[in-house]
């Protein structure tokens, strides 16, 4: 097989390039400006948990529900994790999806008062005020009735039990309450 000049000529160039720049192109891959900055391995990253909760609180929910992944990823799964998921999932909408993560919660731990109360607000969000009534009930009775937001909850479910099927147009919906827990304390996450 011959090679024209053309092809020599063109052979040699990338060669050469290839000897000047560490690779094929402009600036090639061992070129010390295109690398990346090397990651500081003397600080911790934030705790996934906590910064979803302060994304959750400022309204960011997709975001949140981000963070509250990566913090299942470190941490691994468990009752907090899948109540703080179960959460954002509650926030963008998605009740099926809020409802299924805050019972998987209660099946690792069924006394943790923030899954119990998040999921009492899914199920009254869903019409469900029965089986609500029955869940804000639990967290109350486990919570030593010592979180007014939870007696609240639990107030608007039996009040919407005993309501009549048609309300008052002109009466301004309530606000139910998520919770979290920070430190063994059952705190309030936001208002819903």
């Amino acid at each position: 097989m011959r090679l024209t000049a053309f092809g020599l000529c063109l052979c040699l160039g990338l060669l050469s390039a290839c000897e000047t720049t560490g690779g094929f192109g402009v600036g090639g891959l061992s070129n010390p400006q295109n690398a990346p900055p090397a990651a500081d391995g003397s600080r911790r990253a934030e705790d996934g948990l906590m910064v979803g909760h302060r994304l959750l609180e400022a309204g960011e929910y997709e975001l949140a529900l981000k963070a509250y992944l990566r913090a299942a990823s470190e941490q691994g799964i468990n009752a907090d994790v899948l109540s703080a998921i179960g959460s954002a999932n509650l926030k963008l909408g998605r009740l099926g999806q809020a409802e299924q993560i805050l019972r998987r919660a209660l099946e690792l731990e069924p006394t943790f008062v923030p899954a119990l109360n998040n999921l009492g607000v899914v199920l009254m969000e869903q019409g469900k005020y029965g089986e609500a009534m029955l869940v804000f009930q639990q967290a109350f009775v486990l919570n030593s009735g010592q979180s007014d937001s939870i007696r609240e909850n639990l107030q608007l479910a039996i009040a919407r039990l005993e309501a009549p099927v048609y309300g008052d147009p002109e009466q301004e919906e309530p606000v139910l309450e998520l919770l979290r827990q920070v430190e063994g304390e059952s705190v309030l996450l936001t208002e819903l």
